[in-house]
């Protein structure tokens, strides 16, 4: 979709933003730009809609040199998001998100009618907030705007400069999950300009790493974490870059531990094998648990002595998740569910341990180097006597 094509730009005083950059982002791939303050990664994108020319070389976008167009026309089909949004303070929220369908031709109220779908699907209900002004609203609902604004005109390519640097941690924790869950529903072709590591990590199918004005490595988030191309990446990225491997690698169902399992209306167990029990229901779905001390001392049905189990995952959940699951319910383990059948009725597959955990992590990245499967990876252990 997007292709560079040993790309330069240099500046009349001398200076060279970007040195002879050649890559491509794939039709629905969301590539992150990550680097320090003045590497060049903003400048790549503003090439990529001619708010800046290159020197030397090409850009194609979806085969055509984009230098042989129109750059007015070529930034109508490209969606842009930046950091202080942009939004027209004088027109409303609905207007504004309608304002590229309005340039391109569409009818007032068919824009408008656009608009109010894509409020709605980055979380603003358009009966609430269609009618508000930029003023009225709080900083993540701002960017959410300019998000929808963006996707209005339906662009191949979505260029977003950090786009959620201006809120508070809290705020864009919420904006990134949103906006990974809007991406696996309208799979746009993003560029993502971010200085943050762990942003660029948890959005990117593909990062780039930026040193000056070239790329140092190109790779899967894992890979990056993982195996550093050069001392400069691994620098980048931190000696703690393995907790940072936590947020991009998923719960499997190995990684699980299988403890026993009584059902609620069961009479309490004599003897269990563990400490602990999980309890579900009927429907075999997740109750809570039991301690084997409790059962062994009471009398009566599991229901009437069972306690509520909050910390719970989806299987695919992030071991970083997982790991502050732990630490805010203070557990000793999670349950593991997969909420992908019918109903979503949440079935029962296993816990996940801090041990467990430590594993797991071990695990991929012992696989991420070898380039097989988690599953065919034997841990070595470390025993003394």
């Amino acid at each position: 979709m997007i292709r560079f094509e040993n790309v330069s730009k240099r500046y009349p005083d001398g200076t060279t933003a970007v040195d002879d950059l050649s890559f491509e982002v794939a039709a629905g791939e969301l590539v992150t730009l990550v680097g320090p303050s003045g590497c060049g990664k903003t400048t790549t994108m503003k090439m990529v809609n001619r708010l800046v020319d290159p020197s030397s070389g090409r850009i194609l976008l979806d085969g055509a040199d984009i230098a042989d167009g129109d750059p007015v026309e070529l930034r109508r089909r490209i969606g842009y998001v930046i950091q202080q949004v942009g939004l027209f303070p004088h027109r409303t929220v609905l207007d504004n998100t309608a304002t590229v369908p309005h340039l391109l031709g569409v009818r007032r109220a068919k824009a408008r009618e656009r608009a109010a779908e894509l409020l709605d699907l980055v979380g603003l209900d358009p009966s609430v907030h269609g009618d508000r002004y930029p003023d009225q609203l709080s900083g993540g609902q701002r960017q959410r705007v300019g998000v929808a604004r963006a996707l209005a005109a339906d662009p191949p390519v979505l260029l977003m400069d950090e786009p959620f640097g201006a809120v508070d941690p809290v705020v864009r924790e919420r904006l990134q999950s949103e906006f990974l869950r809007l991406q696996q529903s309208v799979r746009k072709t993003v560029l993502f300009v971010t200085h943050d590591l762990e942003e660029a990590v948890r959005l990117g199918d593909r990062i780039a790493v930026y040193g000056q004005g070239r790329i140092e490595q190109f790779d899967v988030p894992v890979t990056v974490l993982g195996a550093p191309a050069n001392d400069y990446v691994a620098d980048f990225v931190g000696a703690d870059r393995g907790l940072k491997r936590l947020s991009v690698t998923p719960i499997e169902e190995g990684d699980l531990e299988q403890p026993p399992v009584v059902r609620l209306d069961d009479a309490l167990p004599r003897e269990l094998d563990a400490r602990w029990a999980v309890v579900l229901d009927s429907a075999g779905a997740l109750h809570g648990w039991l301690s084997a001390e409790r059962a062994r001392r009471s009398t009566g049905t599991v229901r009437e002595h069972a306690r509520r189990m909050e910390a719970w995952l989806p299987v695919g959940a992030s071991l970083k998740q997982a790991f502050a699951t732990m630490l805010q319910h203070d557990a000793g383990w999670i349950a593991v569910l997969d909420e992908t059948g019918a109903g979503g009725a949440g079935r029962f597959l296993g816990v996940l341990t801090p041990g467990g955990l430590h594993e797991a992590l071990r695990r991929s990245t012992a696989a991420q180097l070898r380039d097989v499967p988690r599953t065919e990876v034997a841990l070595e252990t470390v025993s003394g006597n």
